[in-house]
């Protein structure tokens, strides 16, 4: 038990310090098997690197399409179209709600979150500029749409934190809709609300939008006559269609996502080949950071001590749904990341939560959604990768910024899962 939660603190501190989990996570799971009594070579050259290989295994294929959908759209222009289309339809006026918008209908298409932010800045930029909007609140705003309920609670949404319950609890992607919908009326609604009142309280006391070097450039990579928003909309629109109503693999439903976009931008084909070769690099980093999370957490999982915190856990004497949202929760903090805390979690507790589900009378779908809703919540802790690249692009710092990040991507979603434990308590899921 000592073994188990030093690894974390030292996973969590050295993440924080920006060191890599690639390597890190290796390190804090050695401190776990010389505690748990287990032979350290084994331990990472079997244990740990099956539980890396075992979720790469599975999960490469969709992280791999992911990114490369993702970077078709950003290339042709399609992802530049529907985040202007949305950011004009609630005028020059709005652009927090605009942009949270933006971002959410982005991420509910299945577009990597680290996409989103390069699409959806330069066209915060101009909108903030004109409602001379404090740029402090630009991060949190974009955050608000993208790492939260387009994340993990709407119905249906492609990203990797809303597949990965699938596997454990024999669910679907629109799992638990009703919760779901509940919980993402309290993260976009608390968010938007609080970012208004911080524009509010901002500009009374004088503070103004404020122009960088970096906005100039950044408007130069916007293109000049992107698709029409229809058409860059069918791409997002086929993923959640095919993934949701006819019930293919997520698979499959980004292959035909990428096939479509080189058909409806075939006068751009000469760059399609840098712009998958871009994004196919770019998936292997996101791959080998999360299954290096998930191997420590496979270490975790068979050191003695593991028993009696599982049994800690899954012995909290409340709803077993509270239990599962501790879980995530804690150690996608710890990851600093959704889906490499999601993983762990899965990988140490799934199954036994779908036995709990089964002999409880709750609905493993509901199980599925606490566990998708909770990876969002304290992953978005300093540390968290999305987090410092989006402050980079902004050109912010943590302390001009982090603060709204953290409402609207940690407190919001921990607070969303109060509506959805309460409505599954009742059999309403």
């Amino acid at each position: 038990m000592l073994g188990i939660l030093l690894g974390l603190i030292l996973l969590i501190v050295l993440a924080y310090r920006g060191w890599s989990i690639i390597w890190i996570a290796p390190i804090c799971a050695g401190v776990v098997a010389i505690f748990g009594g287990l032979d350290l070579l084994d331990a990472y050259t079997n244990t740990y690197m099956q539980g890396f290989v075992d979720f790469t295994k599975s999960w490469f294929p969709v992280f791999m399409l992911g990114a490369i959908f993702g970077k078709l759209m950003e290339y042709s222009g399609m992802a530049q179209s529907v985040a202007q289309g949305i950011i004009k339809l609630f005028g020059e006026k709005q652009a927090i709600i605009g942009v949270i918008m933006a971002s959410a209908t982005l991420a509910y298409g299945g577009i990597s979150v680290f996409v989103v932010v390069f699409a959806v800045y330069p066209l915060a930029v101009s909108m903030f500029r004109q409602a001379d909007i404090p740029r402090r609140l630009m991060p949190g705003t974009i955050v608000a749409g993208m790492m939260t309920f387009s994340m993990t609670a709407l119905p249906g949404t492609p990203q990797i934190q809303n597949l990965i319950p699938t596997v454990y609890f024999n669910t679907t992607a629109t799992a638990a809709p009703i919760m779901g919908l509940a919980a993402s009326l309290v993260m976009g609604g608390g968010a938007f609300y609080y970012l208004k009142r911080r524009e509010k309280k901002l500009k009374a006391a004088g503070e103004g939008f404020k122009e960088l070097k970096k906005d100039a450039e950044s408007k130069g990579k916007l293109i000049e006559n992107p698709p029409h928003i229809i058409i860059s909309l069918l791409p997002l629109v086929s993923v959640i269609f095919t993934l949701n109503v006819l019930k293919w693999d997520i698979v499959v439903c980004l292959i035909v996502a990428v096939l479509l976009i080189i058909l409806l931008s075939i006068n751009k084909l000469k760059g399609f080949i840098p712009a998958l070769n871009q994004g196919a690099s770019d998936s292997v980093m996101a791959m080998i950071n999360t299954s290096a999370a998930v191997g420590f957490g496979t270490v975790v999982r068979v050191v003695p001590g593991f028993q009696k915190l599982s049994d800690y856990i899954l012995g909290i004497d409340a709803n077993p749904l509270i239990s599962m949202a501790i879980a995530s929760n804690v150690l996608s903090g710890a990851t600093g990341s959704a889906s490499g805390g999601l993983g762990i979690t899965m990988e140490a507790l799934g199954e036994k939560y779908n036995e709990i589900a089964l002999s409880s009378g709750i609905a493993p779908e509901a199980f599925h959604r606490i566990a998708s809703i909770s990876s969002g919540g304290l992953d978005a802790l300093p540390h968290n990768g999305a987090v410092i690249t989006i402050l980079i692009v902004t050109g912010l710092t943590h302390k001009e910024s982090y603060r709204d990040i953290a409402v609207v991507a940690i407190v919001f979603p921990i607070l969303s899962l109060i509506p959805a434990i309460l409505l599954a308590s009742v059999g309403v899921y």
